[in-house]
């Protein structure tokens, strides 16, 4: 008889687990609703993406590709940045094409973060994030933002410093809580981050999605700050296409080199084809596109907040990205998860505990939905709320 094995899971498994994102996506395809959990982005992708993708395919692009990604999209990348936000970044030594934002960050934490370091996070956060520290075996420590503006003080971040904090994570516009930063916000962020000489990382994959006249910057762009800042985004949810997990990192030629090795260590490369589709897109598609995406989804907004609220669902109405959170304190349940689960049953339509933002005690009386929803979906959605009211 063989002796009591000794295998068992790794230490690391306690920190990445099926997110709650995905588990209410899985349910809501169990029982057939309208998923709002997930920002999965279902709307059409640009024809210019689509044929872009097909003629890399055809004309025989589809081995490996540089680990830092196409030059061809590195440059239309560059070309990009400082088109919308100013940012000069070096598209040969400065940019490395990973396996979606989640990829580049990942790396990004491994090249830059040793075991044990802390880095500061903005509290409602999104899942990944942390749970991608804490793979990392870093560790966050949370600066909670103040609904219904999401604001937060020096004060605050000063409580959250230590000898052992190395860097400062931001997320503009924001996931879950659509917070846009502001200017004046992120030169706080960036004359603290100085002063404790705190390595920045900025997930700015929502930076098209930005409403009521107000305008995305990248901290990157402020005096001081390129050196010490790893920008990262992509291009899933302008071009809708999640799917493709195309995402990439910006930074300092002497970080990029390190998050360079390890993404070819991960990931190898991004997909080749579709690294040259979303490249077309970028050369192609205008002004007038990415205007559109704001117009679009700030209209997208208000239809569905006007709706939450219809239903007895007070929205924190986001100023950017394509996510809302929403009061459910009425709803029957004692738990965030209980009242998503009412929502689902009695509505038909899947959100997420808010929970799933916080570290502590905090969303147990919010959900998040996604708004990122062809029109007929959107407003089937915005009148299967009101089945809420009479629950």
């Amino acid at each position: 008889m063989n002796p009591v094995s000794n295998l068992s899971l790794s230490i690391r498994c306690d920190c990445v687990m099926q997110s709650e994102i995905r588990a209410m996506s899985a349910e809501c395809a169990r029982t057939g609703g309208i998923n709002l959990s997930q920002g999965v982005c279902d709307t059409p992708v640009p024809s210019p993406v689509v044929q872009g993708a097909i003629d890399a395919i055809l004309r025989g692009r589809n081995t490996y590709t540089p680990h830092s990604g196409l030059r061809e999209l590195r440059e239309a990348i560059a070309v990009k940045q400082r088109r919308f936000t100013g940012m000069e970044v070096d598209p040969e030594n400065g940019i490395i094409v990973s396996a979606g934002a989640t990829g580049a960050m990942y790396c990004a934490f491994m090249a830059l973060l040793n075991p044990g370091d802390e880095v500061i996070v903005f509290e409602p956060y999104y899942g990944y994030h942390v749970a991608t520290l804490r793979a990392v075996e870093a560790i966050p420590s949370f600066v909670p933002l103040r609904s219904p503006d999401w604001s937060f003080t020096q004060e605050m971040l000063d409580a959250a410093i230590t000898p052992r904090t190395r860097g400062i994570l931001i997320n503009t516009p924001a996931n879950p809580s659509g917070k846009v930063f502001s200017r004046e916000e992120l030169l706080l962020i960036a004359a603290f981050a100085d002063r404790h000489d705190l390595f920045v990382f900025t997930d700015e994959m929502y930076e098209h999605f930005v409403f009521d006249g107000l305008t995305h910057c990248s901290i990157a762009t402020l005096a001081g700050m390129e050196e010490r800042t790893v920008t990262v985004s992509g291009l899933s949810k302008t071009f809708s296409v999640t799917g493709w997990r195309i995402g990439y990192a910006m930074c300092d030629p002497k970080w990029a080199a390190a998050i360079g090795n390890f993404n070819d260590l991960v990931y190898v490369c991004a997909p080749a084809p579709l690294q040259m589709g979303v490249a077309a897109g970028l050369l192609t598609l205008d002004d007038t596109y990415y205007h559109g995406l704001s117009e679009e989804y700030e209209s997208k907004r208000d239809l569905f907040c006007g709706a939450l609220v219809e239903a007895g669902l007070r929205p924190c109405v986001p100023q950017g990205a394509y996510y809302v959170l929403a009061d459910a304190s009425e709803l029957p349940g004692n738990t965030s998860k209980e009242k998503a689960m009412h929502i689902l049953r009695t509505a038909g339509i899947a959100s997420v505990p808010a929970t799933a933002f916080y570290h502590g005690a905090g969303g147990e009386d919010l959900v998040r939905f996604c708004f990122a929803k062809e029109e007929h979906v959107l407003a089937e959605a915005c009148e299967n709320l009101m089945k809420l009211r009479f629950s």
